[in-house]
């Protein structure tokens, strides 16, 4: 069960922040209501939310999925692949020394990004992306491992980050979209398969029976009620013009 929730309100400066997308502008007062929306989901879902203010300093702080990394035990603060983002792990540390008396770190010239890991169970995922590099991955793998957990690493070739392309849904189901469909790695999951058309759906939350997803992506939706989930539909359109999905907006823990 997950009891807490940190998320950051995004800044006016959001609509200048890094993307490799082509959907145009993000328009910020509807940008606002929208993430107002994805906490009143989190909070409907049974936890506490922290709610951080927005920093126009960094354009892209919104998505605070990239600047850590937790488990019950510890944190680790990442070392974002994007230079322009690195500042933000700045202050994402304070906020987590208010839950968490040990905290890791990934130091240079390893990167990573938050998004490229994902949990199952006891084990963690580490996707090798644009954005977080083998050694980056590596002082991870080595972080988990210490801690009592497994990892293992994994190449990505189609998708922005590891959690782009896959969702852990609980009770050994994976929901999965392109090259993680069949991907080796997650053979032992049962996979709920995310049609092409829909791909931004693969990537959702998981928290305390429910599973959040974007709203307008009516086959997956479909999908993932029929395996048995109840499912909260969120508007995230001015989040995906930025590359940014459903996990990269919250850590939970």
């Amino acid at each position: 069960m997950y009891k807490n929730v940190i998320v950051k309100t995004p800044g006016k400066s959001y609509v200048n922040g890094l993307t490799t997308s082509d959907l145009g502008t993000p328009h910020y007062e509807k940008l606002l209501v929208q993430h107002e929306a994805y906490v009143s989901a989190l909070k409907s879902c049974g936890v506490e939310v922290t709610h951080l203010s927005a920093s126009e300093a960094f354009p892209d702080s919104t998505f605070v999925e990239d600047v850590a990394v937790l488990t019950p035990e510890f944190a680790v603060i990442t070392n974002p692949g994007a230079g322009p983002r690195n500042g933000e792990t700045k202050e994402i540390e304070p906020v987590l020394k208010e839950f968490y008396k040990e905290l890791r770190y990934i130091q240079a010239p390893g990167t990573l990004d938050g998004g490229d890991v994902l949990q199952i169970e006891n084990h963690f995922y580490i996707g090798i992306s644009n954005r977080t590099n083998e050694e980056g991955a590596k002082q991870l793998k080595e972080i988990m491992e210490t801690g009592g957990y497994e990892a293992t690493i994994v190449s990505i070739k189609q998708f922005f980050h590891l959690k782009t392309g896959i969702t852990y849904l609980n009770n050994g189901i994976v929901l999965a979209a392109g090259e993680f469909i069949d991907h080796p790695a997650f053979a032992q999951y049962e996979t709920i398969a995310v049609p092409a058309e829909e791909e931004y759906a693969a990537n959702c939350i998981f928290i305390n029976d429910h599973v959040i997803i974007p709203k307008g992506f009516a086959t997956t939706k479909n999908k993932v009620q029929a395996a048995g989930y109840k499912t909260v539909e969120v508007d995230m359109t001015e989040f995906q013009k930025q590359d940014g999905g459903l996990t990269c907006l919250s850590l939970r823990f």
